[in-house]
């Protein structure tokens, strides 16, 4: 896309552009975690503490939004206090984002739009809490979430703590092998499932911060336009038990039918309703989990940016 173009739809803050233009370590982060992820002022606190762990680790922090229909790459603490406070913030994927700017909206981007959005102005990591994948029943629902099929097409490192436990991990890891996603364990053999750390499957490879980073540029030199997706097991201390956790999801799942939430309201409902049935331990967990991912997202950047 030519600059002139971007300019129109886009705006980069200072500290991101001038990382960008130094060659620098850069980190995305998505704002659905801050908007739908979790509850106020915890989700404000959470992405300023994950601001200032990519900054304590030598990464330029960029998280992304649409505020008033202008995609924002790069976020103050009153910007990222409004998504956090407000209630009239659309949670903006792929197919949302013309409409939310066409609309002059405000927009809170989900792994799908952060990832299109950073690729379009050159940020080639980013880091989130867990990716979407197929829910449970979507072999007859077909619900799939946008995330699974932007890994398979647009050339970003992704850095996660799996898939989100709500989901269907199975179908989810067949999914993305069937797409083509390379999944990568960060020193694991295992694939976490986001509240704790071992989903019962195997990831594709074993690999630390700078083997990612030569995957991820000879992929770039193929031109195979795909995302490397990087799954980082939750820390031991704040994985939750198993047992309880499963409980929990079915209580959420049961809730779900019973009240027939659908689409894009499913997952923070559950997520939310998980945070109940857990008195709290769920939401710390995830807090955990997104603050740790930054931590390892900021060291694979540092080798990104060796080898650009």
């Amino acid at each position: 896309m030519k600059a002139e173009q971007l300019s129109n739809h886009i705006r980069v803050s200072q500290p991101v552009a001038k990382a960008l233009r130094d060659n620098m370590p850069v980190v995305a982060l998505e704002s659905t975690i801050i908007s739908h992820g979790m509850p106020y002022p915890d989700n404000v606190q959470t992405a300023l503490m994950v601001e200032r762990i990519a900054v304590d680790n030598g990464a330029v922090p960029a998280t992304i939004a649409i505020i008033d229909g202008v995609i924002r790459v790069g976020l103050n603490a009153d910007e990222i206090e409004m998504l956090g406070s407000q209630k009239n913030i659309d949670k903006v994927s792929r197919r949302d984002i013309t409409h939310c700017i066409v609309n002059k909206g405000c927009g809170a981007t989900t792994v799908a739009s952060t990832m299109i959005i950073a690729n379009l102005v050159g940020i080639k990591v980013f880091a989130t809490g867990g990716i979407g994948g197929v829910h449970r029943g979507g072999e007859v629902s077909m619900d799939i979430s946008a995330d699974l099929q932007e890994l398979a097409h647009t050339p970003v490192i992704v850095v996660c703590g799996g898939v989100k436990s709500i989901l269907d991990i199975p179908r989810t890891r067949e999914y993305l092998e069937t797409m083509g996603v390379t999944v990568c364990g960060y020193n694991t053999d295992v694939f976490p499932a986001f509240y704790t750390r071992d989903s019962g499957l195997r990831v594709d490879c074993n690999v630390n911060e700078y083997e990612i980073a030569q995957m991820f540029s000879v992929s770039n030199q193929l031109s195979l336009h795909s995302g490397l997706l990087v799954a980082v097991p939750i820390p031991t201390r704040y994985e939750i038990d198993k047992q309880l956790i499963a409980e929990a999801i079915e209580h959420a799942n049961a809730q779900v039918a019973s009240k027939r939430i659908t689409g894009k309201d499913i997952t923070p409902y559950m997520l939310s309703t998980i945070a109940r049935y857990t008195n709290g331990a769920s939401l710390s967990t995830n807090i955990h989990l997104i603050k740790n991912n930054c931590l390892i997202a900021s060291k694979i950047a540092q080798q990104v940016s060796k080898l650009s």
